[in-house]
């Protein structure tokens, strides 16, 4: 008889196309297990709303296990350094052989991994740590052997890379028994979340993903840019988690668009998954980026600036800026952010407030629901010119300007800023202060032409320092 093996859940919380779930099955009957760490959450910045999201998720997934006979065990150690007790206490207990996981790239995961299977070893249980949840697991390297660190190179190359290694999604397992009760409780550690935002039932998830790919990828590169617009995936929550497997999204991508008549390579949205992939393996190539440290050693010495008002009026929606306030009120009400309203946020912090990016990551990381750190880090450093393949210095978004451009009737600032719904379109982007004061809407916490030659002169002192 086969021995039971055991499948360690981390940021992969599906069935469908899970790696872990599919080739331990096929070794024998499986039980699963999640093993929540809160104090490491809390050290590492994950929001309330990302963790609330999980235990739903998690709960859906309890349910269709017991359905199919299949245990899932839930367990909770304070800090990544205790988890291995509990894997082996569960090991001894059930009697399980192996340990199955899908590997993840940030250094604390991947320490956390290196020290488990070491104390695995020591007590006689075999461990498999499978590749990561990537669309190109394998690393990605130019013809020296070296990183890339330019994004468009590559992406010619993880493109062919993809093409040469894709494989069909993994199947979901096989109920193994008669269907037994899930005995699910909801855990401490659960924060809240829009649940009305974000269905957790995985046969809605792997819907919406087909709907998004059938109805919108073709419209996908005009109107992505545009908040007040249903035309992006929004499925950046269910990445973070795991809750969609990256052969799952090529499949999909690859049937809508011969479906459609579009070429899958030449596709936005797959562009866009790419650069998810190369943030990852970046933190692969260097360690420094998970220490808080910029990609540009030299930007560590940029000066920032202490000004904790601006920072608060930022945190708070109240710069005076309509779009960028209508951003960060979004990422308070929903714990997400459209990804162009990201770009102008973090350029109005870093560049035109002047403060250090490394608040305004965190401030994000707490916020967020889809929190993924390798993302969330290239996004900011990408934002703050401080990161690989980034924004030049000199390149400042002017946030009116981007606000006529990508909401020109001012309908996104109309849902998150309501004190100005009653402005035309034209007013709305940058009111009079007269009209300001009117309406209790504050000035601006900046100059933009005065904030924004601050910020090239502090990076031009650096080229010459």
């Amino acid at each position: 008889m086969k021995a039971t093996q055991l499948v360690w859940l981390r940021n992969d919380l599906r069935l469908d196309d899970n790696p872990a779930l599919a080739l331990a099955q096929q070794q024998g009957a499986i039980e699963v297990v999640f093993i929540a760490t809160p104090k490491q959450w809390q050290q590492h910045d994950e929001s309330a709303a990302k963790q609330g999201l999980k235990a739903a998720s998690l709960q859906d997934m309890a349910q269709q296990l017991a359905e199919k006979g299949i245990a899932l065990h839930l367990r909770e150690a304070d800090y990544f350094g205790d988890v291995s007790e509990q894997l082996i206490a569960l090991c001894q207990q059930r009697e399980l052989s192996a340990v199955w996981f899908n590997q993840e790239t940030p250094l604390d995961e991947r320490r956390r991994d290196l020290a488990v299977a070491e104390k695995l070893a020591e007590a006689g249980i075999a461990t498999h740590a499978l590749d990561t949840d990537l669309l190109v697991s394998a690393p990605v390297l130019t013809q020296q052997g070296e990183p890339f660190k330019v994004f468009t190179p590559y992406y010619r190359r993880w493109l062919q890379l993809l093409q040469d290694t894709q494989q069909p999604p993994f199947p979901a397992p096989k109920a193994q028994s008669e269907a037994m009760t899930s005995d699910f409780q909801q855990p401490e550690w659960a924060g809240e979340f829009r649940a009305d935002l974000w269905p957790t039932a995985e046969a809605e998830v792997l819907e919406n993903l087909h709907r998004f790919t059938e109805k919108r990828l073709k419209a996908y590169p005009e109107r992505r840019d545009y908040p007040a617009e249903p035309a992006t995936s929004t499925l950046s929550p269910y990445l973070a988690i795991g809750r969609i497997g990256p052969r799952r999204l090529l499949s999909s991508i690859q049937y809508h668009c011969a479906a459609q008549g579009m070429q899958w390579q030449d596709n936005d949205w797959l562009r866009e998954l790419a650069w998810r992939d190369f943030y990852r393996q970046l933190l692969l190539h260097f360690p420094r980026l998970s220490m808080h440290k910029p990609f540009k050693p030299e930007t560590d010495n940029v000066v920032w600036q202490q000004d904790e008002a601006g920072f608060q009026a930022w945190c708070e929606g109240k710069t005076g800026f309509p779009i960028v306030d209508a951003a960060m009120r979004q990422l308070r009400q929903t714990g997400w952010m459209h990804n162009r309203l990201r770009m102008i946020a973090a350029s109005f912090l870093s560049k035109l407030l002047l403060i250090d990016w490394r608040h305004g990551e965190q401030f994000f990381m707490q916020h967020l629901i889809d929190g993924e750190f390798a993302a969330n880090n290239g996004g900011w450093q990408w934002s703050a010119s401080t990161g690989c393949d980034a924004t030049p210095y000199f390149r400042v978004f002017n946030p009116t300007r981007q606000s006529e451009r990508f909401d020109p009737e001012g309908k996104f600032i109309r849902r998150f800023v309501p004190e100005l719904t009653s402005l035309e379109d034209k007013q709305i982007h940058d009111p009079p202060s007269a009209i300001r004061k009117k309406l209790g809407y504050p000035e601006p916490v900046i100059d933009y032409k005065l904030a924004r030659q601050l910020a090239i002169d502090a990076f031009a002192r650096l080229k010459t320092n």
